[in-house]
């Protein structure tokens, strides 16, 4: 059996992907479960509301279909505008839990000398970390956004950037904005090398995530061109939103890959860890676990 994942140590290219995969493998039970404790009412809800607003909307367009439009203009103008901001909601606080379920994991197992938390642990690291993923999360949402708006490669040239920005919030305990100072620092010099394992772990988890979803969608082509009734079109939506929600578990692989970067970068060019590891050399002392009380 190999040995568990050390965050603290300098990595090359391939070891970042091939560790992400190795350590999901070797936490996968615990990992999975803290995702789906904390994560799982957030994807229910979201998942709930998507098929409630596309079963709406198929009705509505049945409507227009036949002629009737005058009876649905203030339903179509109710549906927009209070279920839309549901879906926003749902989404942000989803893809919050995801981010600090994972990273309050990794906290934990970094601390406990890399040994599995429980499910308590990790809460007590969710519940003060999630605010502040929230909010971090809309502001880097924002600026991302506009540099992409704006002009392209801005977008692309933060990109190393706002991928660690989260993993620098937890792992290090800090806030926002000196998160996001410290997340322009530590990928000078290595651009290009992290810019393309970002790409690489990217690519690997739309792939997943897409053959996941891909029955979903042939099963709606084929009745599409079959011309199923509306009814049965709707439970076809259904079963393909199912598998999107679903096909979330795969964004753990990319968030334990930012934090094999994140402590890749802050070796280069610190080499805190291996300066742990000298310190400790000859210790057997087994590592404390520090409460949520110190942070």
């Amino acid at each position: 059996m190999k040995d568990k994942v050390e965050f603290r140590k300098v990595r090359e290219f391939g070891e970042i992907i091939s560790d992400s995969f190795l350590f999901v493998k070797q936490n996968f039970k615990p990992l999975l479960k803290s995702f789906g404790c904390f994560c799982g009412v957030f994807i229910i809800a979201g998942l709930i509301t998507s098929v409630f607003t596309q079963m709406q909307i198929s009705g509505l367009q049945s409507d227009f279909d036949n002629g009737n439009y005058s009876a649905n203009v203030s339903t179509w103008n109710l549906l927009f505008t209070w279920r839309y901001i549901l879906l926003i909601l749902f989404m942000i606080l989803n893809y919050t839990a995801i981010y600090t379920t994972v990273l309050s994991y990794i906290a934990l197992y970094i601390v406990k000398g890399n040994a599995a938390p429980n499910l308590e642990e990790v809460w007590s690291y969710f519940k003060f970390y999630f605010l502040r993923i929230m909010f971090g999360g809309i502001l880097t949402s924002i600026i991302w956004t506009v540099c992409f708006v704006c002009c392209i490669i801005p977008g692309i040239y933060i990109t190393p950037a706002f991928f660690i920005i989260y993993s620098i919030m937890v792992l290090e305990n800090t806030n926002w904005a000196d998160a996001f100072n410290r997340s322009y620092q530590l990928p000078k010099n290595n651009w290009w090398v992290t810019m393309a394992t970002i790409l690489i772990v990217l690519i690997i988890t739309i792939t997943f995530t897409t053959v996941i979803q891909l029955p979903g969608y042939l099963v709606l082509m084929i009745a599409a061109f079959t011309h199923k009734g509306d009814e049965m079109m709707q439970w076809y939506q259904i079963i393909v939103y199912v598998l999107q929600y679903l096909s979330q578990v795969f964004f753990i692989i990319p968030i334990v890959a930012s934090a094999l970067i994140h402590f890749n970068l802050v070796e280069r060019k610190e080499s805190t860890g291996l300066l742990a590891r000298i310190e400790n050399f000859g210790h057997s002392a087994d590592p404390q676990f520090h409460s949520e009380e110190e942070y």
